[in-house]
């Protein structure tokens, strides 16, 4: 059987009114002291030097590090509000009746894309007037600042349309090129999905922490895929036929779910092409801080332009490349 490790929970609830309800302390509560709190603070933890690897950066100060990183659970904390404000604009819709306009690539777009974007985008802007924005439907706005919101206010709106309930809102926060905060909510889906990460802190879903599984073989891994368009027409296909013949189980979770499940310890890698960086950048966040790993497929960081995704739970990605040595060596990479 797979091993799955989990963070122990406290018993005492969440001090943090969106996630008061829950029955786990969530990792907010260490910014209310005398409350009980699952970890460190941010500050502890770049003190402590406990910090992922990935955290670093070697052309930012310590000084730098240690304000972002003391600052990261306030960025968090109105994420989650913008998340929650888009959620009454898209509820209002769903299962609505609306026009669906067709974009350029001729992907549907409607109201409730739009006015979500809005609300997400006013939300943050209200709180943080010197950030930029990169959002789906109302494009890029001071690009350059160090603080840059991506937003995806409905990913998934071919299911919206259709009254199918895998879609959800994904809200990230780059700073001088480094995702330090992301936030996936699937308000229709299974009651209501909540995941939220920032940097050191671990990774919360519904107010329950979350962790990645410690399967370290590819026999025992379970393996979804999704978007896979780009793949299925690449010469290197038979690549990932290999992969799939030898994992123990292959599923097409799709959308923001299957990423959901990588951070939960429910499944153990994820492959994935015909993206862009507005799908799964709050999603890298989450992975990698319940410890899994995230990268292109040719093993290069996540940026503006990416447009592939592997991720595990980090025990399995050397074996996973393996495999997927073609996209290394740069053949026939989608893009």
């Amino acid at each position: 059987m797979p091993r799955i490790a989990r963070r122990r929970p406290i018993s005492a609830p969440c001090c943090w009114p969106p996630c008061r309800s829950s029955r786990v302390a969530c990792w907010f509560c260490w910014h209310c002291s005398p409350q009980p709190r699952c970890w460190a603070s941010p500050a502890e933890i770049v003190a402590s030097g406990r910090a992922s690897p990935y955290h670093a950066s070697p052309i930012r100060s310590s000084d730098e590090d240690a304000f972002v990183s003391e600052n990261v659970n306030r960025y968090l904390e109105v994420a989650v509000e913008a998340a929650r404000a888009a959620e009454a604009v898209i509820n209002q819709y769903y299962h609505g009746e609306f026009e669906v306009e067709r974009k350029a690539d001729a992907s549907p777009v409607t109201v409730a894309d739009i006015e979500s974007e809005r609300v997400i985008k006013a939300t943050l802007a209200e709180a943080f007037p010197d950030h930029g924005f990169y959002g789906e439907e109302l494009g890029r706005e001071s690009i350059d600042a160090d603080y840059v919101w991506l937003i995806d206010p409905i990913d998934g709106t071919k299911s919206f349309v259709r009254g199918y309930p895998f879609f959800s809102t994904q809200i990230a926060l780059m700073y001088r090129g480094e995702l330090i905060v992301g936030v996936s909510n699937a308000p229709a889906f299974n009651g209501g999905e909540l995941a939220c990460a920032a940097r050191g802190c671990g990774a919360t879903l519904n107010g329950a922490p979350i962790q990645v599984s410690e399967v370290d073989t590819i026999a025992e891994t379970s393996l979804s895929m999704g978007n896979i368009g780009a793949l299925g027409a690449s010469a290197a296909w038979p690549d990932i036929g290999r992969l799939v013949g030898d994992v123990h189980r292959i599923r097409g979770y799709g959308d923001f779910y299957h990423y959901h499940l990588l951070a939960s310890g429910r499944v153990d890698a994820v492959i994935e092409s015909d993206l862009n960086i507005l799908d799964i950048a709050a999603l890298a966040v989450i992975l990698r801080e319940a410890g899994g790993d995230v990268s292109e497929l040719g093993s290069g960081p996540l940026d503006l332009e990416t447009r592939t995704l592997l991720a595990t739970n980090g025990r399995l990605r050397e074996q996973v490349v393996t495999y997927l040595g073609a996209w290394d060596e740069g053949r026939d990479a989608p893009r």
